[in-house]
């Protein structure tokens, strides 16, 4: 589960991820984890849709504001842009998330972030750190995606999950017309 980064800064920023030779940079959409990577069965997955719409029903549209760079160096190969505005809404979501038919332990404290360089030399971790520094991007979250590991390697949204709405509405990056 991810909140999608809209345009134009998702392109942007995974443009910046493939200049620093980040080899999953086209198979990873830039986005802001909810929820790590997860295996689980199919037989689950109607159960699972009904509580991340009960999540979602829930919560409201929140202001995203990304600012700067930070690093999870030495811990992990990681630079990233960081939250400056919505930290503690995707910390509530993520937390909501994380339970019930999706309750697991994390390997590492949940720290919402999108991901700019990954498992690339410490030249180009350095890069993307200074390049994007001065980065700034402020939009409104409408709602999450449920995201599914293609036989290919590239991850694809499969479902949305609008703010506010117990139905499938319009992908959570779109405003509604009218």
């Amino acid at each position: 589960m991810a909140v999608a980064i809209p345009e134009p800064y998702g392109t942007c920023l995974q443009s910046y991820r493939e200049s620093f030779g980040d080899p999953l940079a086209r198979a990873i959409p830039t986005h802001v984890t909810l929820l790590p990577p997860t295996e689980v069965s199919e037989a689950r997955l109607d159960e699972i849709e009904r509580h991340l719409q009960a999540v979602a029903a829930d919560e409201r549209p929140f202001v995203m504001h990304l600012r700067g760079t930070g690093s999870f160096r030495p811990v992990s190969p990681v630079v990233f842009v960081q939250l400056a505005q919505g930290i503690s809404d995707c910390e509530r979501i993520e937390r909501r998330i994380r339970s019930g038919p999706l309750a697991r332990e994390l390997k590492f404290n949940y720290h919402p972030h999108v991901t700019v360089a990954h498992d690339v030399p410490d030249e180009m971790l350095d890069l993307a750190f200074e390049k994007l520094s001065s980065f700034e991007a402020k939009f409104e979250v409408l709602g999450f995606s449920l995201y599914e590991h293609g036989q290919d390697g590239v991850w694809r949204p499969q479902r949305d999950f609008v703010f506010g709405q117990v139905f499938p509405g319009p992908h959570p990056t779109e405003q509604p017309a009218g």
